[in-house]
């Protein structure tokens, strides 16, 4: 029977989702603040308001008497999401979890009080707080919003009086409660881990190492997915991550995207979201890399039906896929002209690519994570030929400057 499901928001990254749902036999209502939401072309239904607005999203959803409610690849609409199916009586990730989900100092006491990994951090309210964070460590910090994404307002504090300079831009991006978190900073690889909660426990489905801009250590340009890595323990990184998501006793159903960073032989939390990895990771690399459907599971769980177990497809344990942001030439400028696409459109191993910009736009360096100016992913059966074409397609693609 066709089902009513309501989802948060309808930008570009929810309409993999979208056309599951419609794939599935049923039917999509989407929320979003803007007329023009790309995801609105898809549904069936679509609804015009601000998805952090608990109350009018409640409105929605009873004046469509919707059958479940979820969002993908977006934190922020997470606590909406809890609250309306609790008003409903619809499963979801439940008000608890979606707190702990979007809250990052919330994260590092849950680890604390579970003996995992964590490094020192501090709520701080003003920036006389962060100074006397930052002299007590005696060491390099970072300071973020308590509950943003896309990495806006984090910053690496290497000198006191940076904390000034950045400590309002960085509050500003905080949604519950204006605080900042400042943390340690450690050096070390970071990680993703994306996995699902099933009803057997928590299942990891794809790691991915991770390089930055050597312009902004913040920002992620390539994340090389594998099952195995010559370098570090996958394994241990699995487990860290299961207890996290198992201890918090997170519904199943639900999908899970964390980042972590290894220092001394141990992997530290940096963030954790009840969703999937942004920019296609969960609608198209962790199927790739898993053999298992979990957009089906999402919506079939938040339906209240309760799916069979998962596991890794044996097809899937060699296979390497990449997700690669471009970078911009230089220092930027007015692109003339975009060389290599045909190849990007024509090779059968890179599934998908996209420039956020056309011929005539002038670009610059990202400033966050959404500021990036385009990407791809890619993938092979073994590491060894991904890396091959992975410089393929470095001496192919081009961006073209005015003189």
């Amino acid at each position: 029977m066709s089902k009513l499901i309501m989802v948060l928001p309808a930008t570009f990254w929810q309409i993999p989702i979208v056309n599951k749902i419609k794939k599935m036999g049923h039917k999509a209502l989407l929320v979003n603040l803007y007329e023009d939401s790309p995801a609105f072309k898809v549904a069936d239904y679509h609804e015009v308001a601000d998805i952090l607005d608990k109350e009018r999203c409640l409105e929605i959803a009873k004046k469509y008497n919707v059958d479940a409610i979820i969002s993908e690849e977006c934190d922020i609409a997470m606590p909406t999401i809890a609250y309306v199916a609790e008003k409903m009586g619809l499963p979801s990730l439940g008000i608890r979890c979606a707190a702990l989900y979007t809250n990052k100092f919330l994260m590092r006491e849950f680890c604390s009080q579970h003996n995992l990994p964590h490094v020192d951090y501090k709520l701080c309210k003003t920036p006389k707080d962060v100074e006397g964070f930052f002299d007590k460590l005696k060491c390099n910090i970072i300071i973020k919003p308590l509950d943003s994404n896309s990495s806006h307002g984090v910053f690496k504090i290497t000198a006191k009086e940076q904390i000034h300079e950045k400590f309002d831009e960085t509050i500003s991006f905080s949604k519950v409660e204006k605080v900042v978190l400042a943390e340690r900073y450690i050096e070390g690889t970071e990680f993703t881990i994306d996995g699902l909660k099933t009803a057997e426990g928590h299942v990891t489905l794809a790691i991915s190492e991770k390089r930055h801009y050597k312009h902004n250590i913040n920002i992620a340009n390539e994340l090389f997915f594998s099952r195995y890595n010559d370098r570090f323990d996958y394994d241990e990184l699995r487990r860290v991550n299961d207890a996290f998501v198992d201890y918090s006793e997170l519904p199943y159903g639900t999908l899970t995207h964390a980042e972590y960073k290894y220092k001394d032989g141990k992997y530290y939390l940096i963030e954790i979201g009840a969703r999937g990895g942004g920019n296609l990771i969960s609608a198209v690399i962790v199927p790739l890399m898993s053999g298992v459907d979990n957009y089906a599971y999402l919506i079939n769980s938040a339906l209240g039906f309760k799916p069979d177990p998962v596991s890794i497809s044996k097809d899937c344990r060699d296979r390497c896929c990449v997700l690669y942001f471009f970078d911009t030439p230089g220092t930027g400028g007015k692109v003339v002209k975009i060389e290599g696409e045909n190849f990007l459109n024509e090779n059968a191993y890179i599934i998908d690519h996209a420039f956020n910009f056309k011929v005539g736009d002038t670009i610059q360096k990202a400033v966050s994570d959404s500021a990036r100016i385009g990407y791809y992913i890619a993938y092979e059966e073994t590491c060894e030929d991904l890396r091959k074409l992975m410089d393929e397609i470095n001496n192919r693609v081009k961006i073209i400057y005015e003189e």
